[in-house]
């Protein structure tokens, strides 16, 4: 790969975390996305399960791009000073591991088209965590997860309007666009101001199905080329959601899959190859 910030959710590779990080150092990776670690939940660990995290990252050599965290993935119905709580626990938790980045999302709710209550409780919920980070000195990034009020081009661009800041910033996930309807260029040419993260994923339009990069309706490399174009230098996080291998076969990859282990080490490096190939095309 000729490009180095790359990490991702490496969970998809397996529950704990001592394969993980063998699965990462076999592909050159140095970061990684912490989300499920030891089949627990990044926002879930103890202060000694975080120390030894942090004893396993620097033995392995790896650095934390973004905490994978669950903040802001509730109903606007239940108890948010409980999940308040949950957050500022999130954030002790980034610093422990040096992490500046906290990927979350703009919640769920009912369902049904969104209000103008819901909309502004969504503003002020996320204006009090917006508060905390920076007096914390930490950037939430909002991803454009399906279900939630910012899941549509026009939402995230609201979101991004109303409270975009340098400790309030967009990931960019293809696939969830998709997974929505949206159109991706679309999306990337109205929120690339406030983009500071990748998620690499790619679908498709007429079912959803998430795929490798560059495979889907996402227009991955033109969001690469895009944010190259602009100088981007951030991180290229792999989210690869690819369900079991035999599933891709219809695909016709087979030139990528060859020799690969089948499970999660599979599908991962399967998407890490879809990408460098997109990314060492887009240097060359």
């Amino acid at each position: 790969m000729k490009y180095a910030k790359i990490s991702g959710f490496s969970d998809e590779i397996a529950m704990d975390v001592d394969t993980q990080f063998r699965v990462l150092e076999k592909l050159n990776i140095h970061y990684f996305e912490p989300r499920g670690i030891d089949g627990r939940n990044i926002a879930d660990l103890t202060d000694h399960e975080v120390d030894a995290l942090r004893e396993k990252m620097a033995a392995h050599g790896i650095r934390v791009s973004s905490i994978g965290s669950p903040i802001g993935k509730v109903k606007l119905e239940e108890d948010l000073e409980a999940h308040f709580r949950q957050f500022r626990r999130v954030v002790e938790i980034a610093k422990k591991l040096d992490a500046r980045y906290i990927r979350m999302f703009s919640f769920y709710h009912e369902g049904g088209e969104w209000s103008a209550e819901e909309r502004t409780q969504v503003l002020e919920q996320l204006r009090r965590m917006i508060d905390y980070a920076r007096e914390q000195d930490v950037v939430l990034l909002h991803e454009n997860e399906k279900g939630i009020y910012g899941d549509t081009v026009d939402r995230c661009a609201d979101l991004m309007q109303e409270l975009g800041c340098s400790h309030f910033r967009a990931v960019f996930d293809p696939a969830n666009f998709v997974q929505c309807g949206q159109d991706t260029k679309e999306g990337y040419d109205r929120l690339k101001g406030h983009i500071a993260y990748l998620h690499v994923k790619d679908a498709f339009l007429k079912d959803g199905r998430v795929v490798p990069a560059g495979a889907g309706d996402g227009n991955v490399a033109y969001v690469l080329k895009s944010l190259f174009d602009d100088g981007y230098n951030g991180f290229l996080s792999l989210e690869p959601h690819l369900g079991s291998f035999e599933g891709l076969a219809d695909l016709e990859l087979d030139d990528k899959m060859m020799n690969l282990p089948k499970g999660g080490e599979g599908t991962f490096t399967l998407a890490y190859r879809a990408l460098e190939e997109i990314v060492d095309g887009l240097m060359a």
